[in-house]
């Protein structure tokens, strides 16, 4: 086909490529994000002439590509009834509150039990779809967070949902607030951390601030601090892997409770990363209306700052979200 980005409802994209690297001829001729394009290609969904190709392969232009938008659904899956607690949901996304220890997908250890296993036992009680352009096992996955890490997280229950979801991710305009309780004073009440981030080479498990690593971009503001601690509000600039407790912990601001990246027990007794996804600003794909969606701490986060008597007004209230208004 030729012209413009294709509608996002379509499934295979074929086209004439523009000359140079594969991912961007293939994000060019499907309308979507070189980060997703990637994903494609990786997946054997993206093809040059037939074939397979690396991203970084230097295309002349005029070959024929074609893009499998939708992946076929993993047999192996087997839905599970597992209660989510929604903070948002249309007829084409959800919110989900993730509670610290569900894992998001399927992985090495974690073969049931998981995010994707409650979203499609959801799915299949409700007659409803979840979205497929994300890849083999990731049926209407956007983003992840990590299994101690609870908070918002988006769904898409249709491809259109998905890609547009995923579009505002490449392009950055989804905004994303954490809460981190850490061991240790803020060097400013608000300030910037800008520090490549890469996978740490004295351990391999570990993600961490090295020369040649990813770009990794996070805004901070203390909100409170008290008995040692400080409640910080984290906005990401960039996704990158473990991104907050890296650059945290190169600031010597280890998260409490987070054993792998040096935060140590909590406060109370707190024996998991005090690391909470409180709120999630992004374009709703029904309509393309700006929408806020908010979440507060669990009852073992919010009983880590009682302990160290920290206070603060900027905590959200419950779960929910409204449509922002224009100024």
């Amino acid at each position: 086909m030729s012209g413009g980005p294709p509608a996002l409802e379509e499934r295979i994209v074929t086209g004439p490529a523009t000359a140079g690297r594969f991912d961007l001829a293939a994000s060019a001729l499907a309308g979507i994000s070189r980060a997703h394009a990637q994903r494609l290609i990786t997946d054997g969904r993206a093809l040059v002439d037939g074939h397979r190709a690396r991203a970084s392969d230097r295309l002349r232009g005029g070959e024929l590509l074609s893009v499998t938008l939708s992946a076929p659904p993993d047999e192996t899956l087997i839905p599970e009834s597992i209660p989510l607690r929604i903070a948002y949901e249309d007829g084409t996304m959800l919110i989900v509150d993730k509670p610290a220890g569900l894992v998001v997908h399927p992985s090495a250890g974690h073969a049931t039990g998981t995010l994707v296993h409650a979203l499609l036992g959801r799915a299949a009680e409700r007659g409803e779809a979840l979205g497929s352009i994300a890849g083999v096992g990731r049926p209407g996955i956007v983003h992840r967070l990590d299994k101690e890490t609870s908070g918002l997280l988006m769904v898409a229950k249709t491809d259109a949902a998905q890609a547009s979801l995923m579009q505002q991710f490449g392009e950055r305009t989804i905004e994303k607030e954490y809460l981190a309780l850490v061991r240790g004073a803020a060097p400013a009440s608000r300030g910037r951390i800008e520090a490549p981030v890469g996978r740490d080479p004295r351990d391999r498990q570990r993600m961490a601030v090295v020369a040649g690593g990813r770009e990794a971009v996070t805004d901070y503001e203390a909100l409170a601090s008290g008995s040692g601690y400080t409640l910080l509000l984290l906005r990401p600039r960039t996704g990158r892997t473990h991104q907050l407790r890296a650059h945290l912990a190169f600031l010597g601001l280890p998260i409490a409770g987070d054993m792998r990246y040096g935060g140590g027990v909590g406060p109370g007794g707190l024996g998991r990363q005090f690391l909470h996804a409180a709120g999630l600003t992004l374009r709703r794909p029904v309509d393309d209306r700006p929408m806020r969606a908010w979440s507060e701490l669990p009852p073992e986060l919010a009983g880590a700052l009682a302990a160290c008597g920290i206070v603060s007004d900027r905590l959200p209230v419950g779960i929910g979200a409204a449509m922002v208004e224009a100024p």
